[in-house]
């Protein structure tokens, strides 16, 4: 019996295949418009958290002054020292590295060509912490960071503004009054996730920007990479006892440095997207509803038109749950047609976007499934009041229906 009501439901889905198109269009539209947010949220959730790891592995940056962003609070602030590196890097257990950093923007020129970047000071640390790695070249030696000498790491955006697409290894550029001797090149990173070039950079060993560049010994931030496996939130609030104590803050001041955990910004800004993400994707459900809608309402007009035919098959022996059977497998087979032509347009349209967007593609088998499940449902829930309204005909009425 079963296969006979699909048969027969089939044929009438056929029979009206303009009408029926236009029916499975709405569920079409909510089950690709759903897959496609998600999948979409998915990705960019996943690029996210990928550029924060590109900062580093495991990192913590500390920062004089009580605010980070573009309006640091660094009112009152002393600047760290060297020193203050060296007393992390001995003092606080489970670190890899810790790297000061000075950075200044300054325009630098390799004959006709000049670029406005950031010169930054620091050391071999800030390779390991930063987890940037050397595309060609060499990093500092001991005695050209010891002396202060004139050389420099040079960053992807960088090298192609001065360089093109030559090797700058072993080339000289000018930063703003001395010349730089370029011994290495870093691997690129691409841009972070609060829209910064990681690439426009130029690495130098961080007595020769104090002294050239800063005309001071200050140091701007230390970046500190946790050993694997170790706690951040454990070193973080080590670092900041120990710097309590080395800047002389007493119980009950506020103070005056901020240390900033990396992993805290990604898992921030990942609950961030996966939030956006359930908004858009229940936004886009409502569509789905819509497409129930528009399916309750074309099988009322088809219990409507075949009144007489429903009546035929009532006179003749057919039992209410027959009739039910087949108007409600209609429903079910348009919404369900729907449902597998949203899976496929939403799968060609995720990965069209995502490289237009620039985020990963990632394949959510769940949300696929839920989302064709419930397409289905749709059809079961919208389409049963018209097929129990088609059961319920009086034959006597329906065969004097015009």
């Amino acid at each position: 019996m079963f296969w006979n009501t699909l048969l027969l439901a089939l044929k009438e889905i056929r029979r009206n295949l303009t009408r029926s198109f236009l029916t499975v269009l709405g569920i079409l539209i909510g089950v690709a418009a759903v897959i496609t947010m998600v999948t979409l949220g998915n990705g960019a959730t996943a690029a996210v958290s990928a550029q924060i790891s590109s900062l580093g592995s495991n990192l913590l940056m500390v920062r004089p002054g009580q605010r980070l962003g573009p309006t640091r609070d660094t009112a009152g602030a002393a600047a760290f020292r060297l020193a203050d590196a060296s007393a992390i890097e001995s003092q606080v257990g489970e670190l890899s590295s810790v790297a000061p950093v000075v950075s200044r923007t300054v325009t630098v020129v390799h004959l006709a060509s000049n670029w406005s970047t950031s010169v930054v000071g620091t050391t071999n640390a800030y390779f390991s912490a930063g987890s940037w790695k050397l595309a060609a070249g060499r990093a500092f030696l001991d005695g050209e960071l010891q002396a202060g000498k004139a050389v420099c790491v040079l960053g992807e955006t960088t090298r192609s503004k001065l360089f093109g697409s030559e090797n700058p290894v072993g080339s000289a550029i000018r930063v703003k009054q001395f010349a730089c001797e370029v011994i290495g090149l870093l691997a690129a990173k691409g841009q972070s996730s609060m829209g910064r070039d990681q690439d426009d950079v130029i690495v130098m060993p961080l007595r020769t920007v104090q002294r050239r560049l800063a005309g001071n010994q200050d140091v701007g931030m230390l970046l500190v990479s946790v050993q694997q496996g170790a706690s951040t939130a454990r070193a973080k609030q080590r670092i900041e006892a120990l710097l309590r104590e080395r800047r002389h803050i007493a119980l009950g001041q506020e103070d005056d440095f901020n240390v900033l955990d990396t992993r805290e910004i990604a898992d921030m800004l990942s609950s961030t997207t996966r939030v956006l993400t359930l908004l858009l994707g229940a936004v886009a459900a409502v569509s789905l509803l819509v497409g129930g809608v528009g399916i309750m309402n074309i099988m009322l007009v088809s219990v409507t038109e075949r009144t007489r035919e429903i009546g035929i098959r009532l006179a003749v022996g057919a039992l209410e749950r027959e009739v039910l059977l087949q108007f409600l497998i209609e429903a079910v087979v348009l919404s369900s047609i729907g449902g597998l032509l949203g899976v496929l347009l939403a799968t060609v349209g995720s990965i069209v976007l995502a490289r237009v967007l620039l985020v990963p593609y990632l394949f959510g088998l769940p949300i696929n499934l839920l989302a064709f499940a419930f397409s289905a449902l749709i059809g079961v829930v919208f389409g049963y009041f018209p097929a129990r309204r088609a059961a319920r005909l009086d034959p006597i009425e329906a065969l004097r229906h015009e």
